[in-house]
Parts: C-alpha cells; structure tokens; sequence
C-alpha cells in the first residue's frame, strides 16, 4: 500500500479515484504545525531556534497518517507544487519521524500542476526529495514574520493606543494607499485650456484635430494657462484658413499579453468582472481542485499560485487548434508564441494559469460552474487563447494641419487608427486602470497634402489637473508587484487584512486610507522609517528568493535583519506616548490641520477659542481635541481638508431660528442645532447622526432639518393605539412600536413611510420571533438541503448576513450578496467553515460523512503570516506550567535544511488544548 498525502480533501477523494485501490490519499487540510502565538517561538540569541506547535486540530489527522503507514511501504508526500506546499510536506515528514512511524518506509515527493488523470499519472513516475532550500525559504519567511509581528505590534500597541498590529508587508502595502492620499492631499490643481476645431474635407468628412503649435512654438497639454490666452488663438482659428500639410500612415502590430499569472488574473478579474482578489483565488481553487465532468472529478485550471507565463506544449498545440476551428487559419500565427517571466526572481514559476483541457469552451463548462466560476473560467480561457492568436495589424494615421490667419501662422494635428486585421482582438482586449480618452482609436477620412479644408465648429474647453487616482485593488496589486514587493500568494490576504483592520475602505472600487492607518504608517515611517521603504522590502525579498535558490544561507538574512531591526525597536522603548503623539502631531500637521480660509491659526479650537488643537490617542484610536479639555470637550477625526474637519453653517431653523450645523465629531460627521449658548444650563443641542449613504458636504438645509426631525411619530397602531415611530439607529432606518424594531427594506424611505406599510414591517417582524421582540429566532431564508447537515437557510446577525446548517454558520463573504446566494454557494461556504474548524454541527448531525464529535478541522491551507494579526496571549496558570518540566514544553530547533541534508532536528511539542488567542502579522 502507498500512502499519499495532499492538503485538501476534496483533492483526495478525486485523486484516490486515479490512483486505484494501492493507494490510500489522506488530507492534511493545509499546515498542521506553526509557531506558537507567545514569545520565544524564535529564538534570535539560539541562532534562530524555531518552536513548532502541532495543530490540535491536525493532531487527529497526523495520527490518522501514522496508521496507516503501519501497513504501507512508501509515504508519498504530494502536497502543492510551491514554496507553502513544500513546507507541508516537510513538516508532515517530521511529525511522523517524531511519531516512530516511518521504518523502512520509501519517501518520495511529487508535484503536479494540474488536477487531471494524466498530469497526476505523470508525476508518480517523476518523484524527487523534498527540496531543502524551497523549506530554508519558507523558514526565513515565517521566523521573519513572527519577529516582526511580536516585536513591533506590542511597540504600537504602547505607544500608539488604538493601534492594532503592524506587518513586515502589509505595512509597506498600506504606506502605498496613505502615499497616495498625501499626493492627493498635497495636490495644487493647476488651470489649462484646450482648443479643439471641427473640419470638414472637400467630400464633406468631419473630424477633430487639435491645436499644437503657434507662432513657431510648439504647444504641450498645459501650455495655454489662462482664459486670455485661449481667447487670443481662439479669435485666430476663427479667421483662419486650413490647408491639409503632411498625412502620414505608418503600420503598426499589437501582440496579445501573456496567459494569466496570479497577479494578472487577480487584475483582470478586479478590473473586467468586479472580483476582489481574494474572491478570485477562492474560485480559482474551487476551479483548481475540480468539478463533476462526466461522473469523474476534474481539475478544470492549471495551479493558481504561480509567476510563471509559459505553457505546456501540448496546451498551446491545443489552443492553436480550437483557434483553426473557431476562427480560422488566419488567425493562427506560423509558429507558437512562447512567453517569459517579467518577475526578478519567479521561485514560483511553473506553468501560467490555463483550462487544463482547450477543448472546453465556455460556453459548454456554463451548465457545470456557478455564475462567478463560470465568469472566472471564461476569462482565463479567453486570455490563454488569445496568447496564442495572430497579432492586430493596424494603420496609425497623422495630418498635420496648417491655418493662416493673416500674419499668423499655427498648427493643428489630427490623430486615428485603422484596425486592417483584428487577430488577437477578435476575442479579447485587456482592461485599463483608467478611463482616459484613446484619441488615437478614432478613424480619420482620407485626405491629401495640399487640400483645403473647411471650419465646422471650435471647442475652448477650461480644464484643471487633477490627483492622482487611488488605487483600485487591481493597480495596487499591479503596483506591488512592481515594486517586487510581497509576492503572489501573498498579494490576495494582504489587501483582505488592510481592510479588515479597518486601515483602508474600499469605496466605489478604490482604496482610501483611512485614519487609523494614515496614523500607523506616520508611526512607522517616523520611527521605522528603513522597514516601511519600498527599496529595502524589495531587496529583502530578493533575499528570501535568493534562499530558495541555494544561494544564501536562512540563517544569515535573519541575523543581518535582526541586528538593525531590534535596535531600533530598542530605541523608542523608553520614549512617553506623549512623546510619539507629539511627533506625529508634527508630521501629519498638513492632512490634519487644513489652513483655513481666512487665515487664521488651524490648530485655534473652533469651540473654546482658546485652545489648541493636538492629536490625542483613545480607545478607538488617534483623534483631534483641544489642549483645554476638560473645560473644553471639542473633538474631531483627523480630516483631510478643512471642508472635512470644520463646522458647516447649513442655515436657521425656521421654527427655533437657529442655526443648522454640519459638524465633524470624533467617530465622524453629524448634524447640531445650535450652539451650547444657546441652550439653558445643563441642557444639550439636538442632534443627529448623519447616514452613511449621505456625504456631509452634500447635505442641505432641508435634508438636515428632516434628519434633526428624527425619530418622528407615524401614527397610532391600530391595535394598541401607541405610537409608531422612524428613526435612525446604529444599524440603519428602523421602524420602532413597544419594544419592536423592525428595520426598513429598500424602497422604504425613514423620511416618508406611512402607517400602512409600518404596521407591515412591525407585524412581519412580530411573526419571525415570540412575543414579537426584536431577538426572537430568525428562521432565515430557506435554500434547500445540505448533503449531511440539513437545511440550510441565509439569515442575518449581529455582525451581517450569513449561511446555517445543522448548527454550522458561515459568513457570507463581502462580494456575495444575501438575496442572491445560490444552494453551491452556500454548501461551499458551510463546507469550508466546517474544514476550518469554524462550525460544530449539531450532535447528531454528519459533516464530510463523519460523526459530527469526530469531524476534522482545518487549520486554514497557506495563511501567509503577513495576514495573521499579532495579540496579547495569555499566560498559563501556574499550576499548569508546573505540571511538566519545561523541557518536555518546547521543541528544538530545525536544522538548516541544504541540497545534500534533507534531515533536520526539529522536534515537535506535544499538541495543546486551546489555540493561543492570536498570530504574529507579518
């Protein structure tokens, strides 16, 4: 018997079915060994000595593994083809060693890149040893993110309150996105004017050329800086006479980009199909690790973690043939495109990301794949086709145009392109960051030197530059890669846990940073300033790259980081918050302290007039508050610009002729009717909070008045005879009668909802729960039937939507919506939370065919550790550490593994009861 072991089950049960019944597939469900979540996992004064702890979740599976080994003669390791997967089969081997399991057993890796018969067929043919220095690298990462995760979170936690933790690559991934809003921030609109004349041909063809020169100078985009100057050509145009100087046509070709890395794909779909990264690499996997095809599972996607743009021979044979068939010889170039890496250094280079079979076309896989895994397989099929298609022929047209008006002389120039053979372009076009106008796609009339030609309209238009954009997830990535900063499998988590921590937002498909990031990045750069440069992230990673090449040892990058990197936490030990407040307070002075239009002092306290304004630090994080407090509670978020951060006087109220204020409060805008003066001692201004579906500066008098009318009375029930009311709560518009709240449903507006359809809500609300409170049980929307757990139904929660079945719940993920959740979806989402170890069916119920009290739990497969956020572990009773000798507590470290020494002495410590309570970020 042959034991092979793989990461997911789902992998397993199809590759099991390969291989026949001398083979035994068992999951490991990701990694089952990690460092422990406390201090002294690593080791920097023991040359790097690592702990590792076994999952207790895995604990169950490693046993299993080891029993069957009993009656097997060759452990065949076959986790995935990468650095992570590599690792994985490592520390399954020295489990097993630890466990006396292996005696005279053969150990053989193997890796494949695709999940089909022949490709897993193939590579049992080929195995290896496990490659030392892909485990060397992984090592240096992980001992990398551990230091930096549990000695720098608890600095900031110290000194800067509110602050969550802080990562050797996301922090650098964050400093991009407040980067960008600094450039923003800082950014002078600068005025220009563009001319843009209307002609016409003899034959009575119109097109656009624009102005480009006059008087013998050339004229660039923002060359006319004034309404005068524009006004002095537009008065020459307008008299002018046009005559056609030089046309000149030059053929060009456009080559298809390269089949899909992780990193394209992760833009591609961003920018054509609206996927967050990390929704991408959740289908790619599904895609990756099968479908139903015939009765038999099967792998549809070659490996989605990868650098690498090549393809297999056979699949660009195959692709030129669905090419033949589908649009001719014509488009079929003469002789195959290969393609190479733009990586520095792609350790992750096997195959680009392709179907495993060209034969299956979109169209027929549509019946088998949910909606976005239809989508997903769609694109990467189309963009590995057209890889392999004839290149665009195109015609790129320029007339030079001369008008003569009087003395003066200028110039006009008019841009197109013809497409003359479409190639690649007939079946796909890669998606822009920007939206800019392409002057060049327009197609221009034919024309010839000399002819005159005759003024239909002229355009003066006024512009102003404008900021960079912010980055969508797709240019970040984009950026990031770069930059060689991160690298693929790291590039999806790393953007996830940005905007978990609350660091940045995601708003209409770009990133802004927000507060408490922009406060985290001024610490790091302040203080960190050499871990957070782009140069020195890059490099590093080159470093770690260089590792999994043979070339450096693991070792010797750590001691060259730790040296500087300690003493420079060393540094700031002693330093007060106070003190780092104050520095900040200096270095974010331009973004919070906005000049103001009437020159006055931006730091003067608007409310007490006699204050200062400096940054303060709370529970919830970094704010602004005056230097009197507590005589004077004035308070605000940091602001961008002084619209954001000052008081906005909307108008008077008609009824109290007060004055209607848009003010920015700590935890953000609202409304305030009047001024404390204005009210009797001990009593407080009305107000009221401002949607988050309302910008404050968008708000008007009327609308402000409406919300300070809030909650207002709707009627009488007519039941109980008490009052209705609508208002605005924490978790949006809500209707309230008693002690029931029963929220409002698109359409419904909290402004004018009548008594009709309020006694509606409130009786619909009163069905769902006993005695009609808002915290009866919710019996959710019904879905049909799990395969073992039952029914599963979308209900919502505390914390937002999510799925249920037989007492397992799974949040539904951001870029899926409640309403519109499909049965797959959700058994997949109730699956997943279930291998993660996430949900406990209900006694009685099966998950994956077993006893529910027996289910195994899956410690997340790769979670790379710059996404593991670092907190507080608590310490173990005493009585507890003194139970056994500490010895017996902690493992040794693993030696350095090299090309010639596969074995290594690090021992695993016996599996704990309970998880610490956090991870180190890395």
């Amino acid at each position: 018997m042959n034991i092979v072991i793989v990461e997911s089950p789902a992998k397993a049960k199809t590759i099991n079915k390969y291989l026949g019944g001398s083979y035994e597939v068992l999951a490991s469900f990701g990694h089952v060994r990690d460092l422990p979540a406390k201090n002294g996992s690593v080791d920097p004064e023991a040359n790097f000595q690592m702990i590792w702890e076994i999952d207790p979740k895995a604990a169950s599976r490693l046993n299993d593994i080891a029993k069957a080994l009993k009656g097997a003669n060759k452990l065949i390791l076959a986790t995935d083809p990468d650095r992570e997967g590599e690792a994985i089969s490592w520390h399954v081997l020295e489990v097993m060693k630890e466990k006396r399991a292996l005696k005279d057993h053969k150990i053989e890796r193997v890796v494949f890149n695709a999940i089909t018969k022949q490709s897993v067929t193939d590579a049992m043919k080929h195995p290896r040893e496990i490659d030392g220095a892909l485990v060397d690298a992984y090592m240096a990462r992980r001992a990398l993110d551990y230091l930096v995760g549990f000695t720098l979170s608890p600095v900031l936690w110290r000194k800067l309150p509110g602050a969550r933790s802080a990562g050797r690559v996301q922090s650098v991934a964050l400093r991009l996105v407040c980067d960008r809003e600094l450039e923003i921030e800082k950014f002078v609109p600068r005025e220009y004017w563009s001319l843009v004349a209307t002609l016409a041909t003899p034959r009575g063809e119109v097109f656009e050329a624009r102005l480009v020169g006059a008087d013998g100078k050339k004229i660039q985009r923002l060359d006319i800086g004034t309404g005068a100057e524009a006004e002095d050509l537009k008065k020459a145009i307008e008299s002018a006479d046009f005559t056609v100087t030089t046309v000149e046509a030059k053929p060009a070709r456009r080559n298809p980009q390269a089949p899909f890395t992780t990193s394209t794909l992760q833009q591609e779909a961003s920018r054509k199909l609206g996927f967050a990264p990390a929704h991408t690499m959740r289908i790619a996997q599904r895609l990756y690790e099968g479908i139903d095809i015939g009765g038999e599972t099967t792998g549809i996607i070659t490996y989605m973690r990868t650098d690498g743009v090549q393809i297999d021979p056979s699949a660009i044979t195959q692709a030129r043939k669905v090419i033949g068939e589908d649009y001719g010889n014509a488009y079929v170039p003469d002789a195959p495109r290969q393609y190479q890496t733009k990586a520095k250094n792609a350790q992750e280079a096997h195959e680009a990301i392709r179907p495993t079979d060209m034969s299956r076309r979109p169209s027929d896989m549509r019946r088998k794949l949910d909606a976005d895994q239809a989508k997903l397989y769609e694109l990467i099929w189309i963009r590995t086709v057209a890889s392999q298609m004839e290149s665009a022929e195109l015609e790129r047209t320029t007339v030079d145009i001369t008008a003569k008006a009087g003395s003066r002389r200028l110039e006009l120039r008019a841009t197109g392109q013809v497409v003359k053979f479409d190639g690649f372009l007939a079946l796909y076009q890669e998606g822009r960051d920007d939206d800019g106008d392409d002057e060049d796609s327009r197609r221009l009339p034919a024309m010839s030197e000399g002819e005159a030609l005759k003024r239909r309209d002229l355009a003066v238009t006024q512009h102003f530059t404008e900021p960079p954009p912010r980055f969508s997830e797709a240019s970040l990535v984009k950026r990031m890669e770069e930059l060689g900063i991160g690298r693929p499998s790291t590039y999806a988590s790393i953007l996830q846990v940005l905007k978990d921590r609350g660091y940045v937002r995601l708003d209409k498909k770009r990133l802004h940073g927000e507060d408490k990031g922009r406060v985290v990045v001024a610490f790091l750069e302040n203080f960190f300033a050499r871990y957070v440069e782009y140069d020195f992230t890059a490099a590093l990673e080159e470093q770690l790259d260089r590792i999994s090449n043979n070339e450096v040892s693991w070792q010797q990058v750590l001691k060259d980081f730790w040296r500087d990197f300690i003493g420079a936490v060393n540094d700031i030990k002693d330093l007060r918050v106070a003190e780092v407040l104050d520095a900040l307070d200096d270095m974010l002075g331009p973004h919070i302290y906005a000049p103001r239009e009437d020159g006055g002092d931006p730091r003067q306290c608007p409310t007490c007039g006699t204050g200062r304004l400096n940054l303060k630090a709370g529970k919830f994080g970094a704010f602004v508050g005056c230097t009197n407090y507590p005589e004077c509670r004035y308070t605000r978020p940091l602001a961008a610009d002084s619209e954001a951060s000052a008081d906005r006087i909307l108008g008077k109220d008609p009824a109290t002729d007060l004055d209607v204020i848009v003010k920015a409060g700590r935890f953000g805008p609202y409304i305030q009717l009047g001024e404390p003066k204005d009210y009797a001692e001990g009593e407080k201004p009305k107000r009221a909070g401002i949607p988050k579906n309302m910008s404050p500066s968008d708000i008007e008098l009327e609308t402000a008045l409406k919300l300070l009318s809030l909650p207002r009375e709707i009627g009488k029930h007519p039941e109980t005879g008490q009052p209705i009311t609508a208002g605005l709560g924490r978790f949006g518009p809500f209707v309230r009668h008693e002690k029931t709240y029963a929220s409002l449903e698109a359409g419904d507006e909290v402004f004018d909802i009548g008594l009709n359809r309020a006694v509606t809500l409130i009786a619909e609300k009163v069905a769902k729960g006993p005695g009609g409170r808002r915290f009866g049980a919710d019996p959710g929307k019904p879905l049909g039937d799990h395969p073992t757990l039952g029914a599963v139904a979308v209900k919502n929660g505390r914390y937002g939507a999510y799925v249920t079945a037989g007492g397992v719940n799974a949040t539904i993920p951001s870029d899926m919506t409640p309403d519109t959740i499909a049965l797959p979806e959700a058994i997949a989402l109730i699956d997943e939370r279930v291998a993660k170890g996430g949900g406990k069916p209900k006694r009685g119920t099966k998950a994956a065919g077993k006893p529910a009290r027996k289910a195994a739990a899956a410690k997340p497969a790769k979670a790379e550790a710059d996404t593991q956020a670092a907190k507080p572990v608590r310490k173990p009773a005493a009585k507890k550490a003194a139970a056994k000798p500490k010895s017996d507590a902690s493992s040794k470290a693993r030696a350095p593994v090299t090309a010639n020494a596969k074995t290594s002495a690090a021992k695993t410590t016996k599996p704990v009861a309970k998880k610490s309570a956090g991870k180190a970020s890395g």
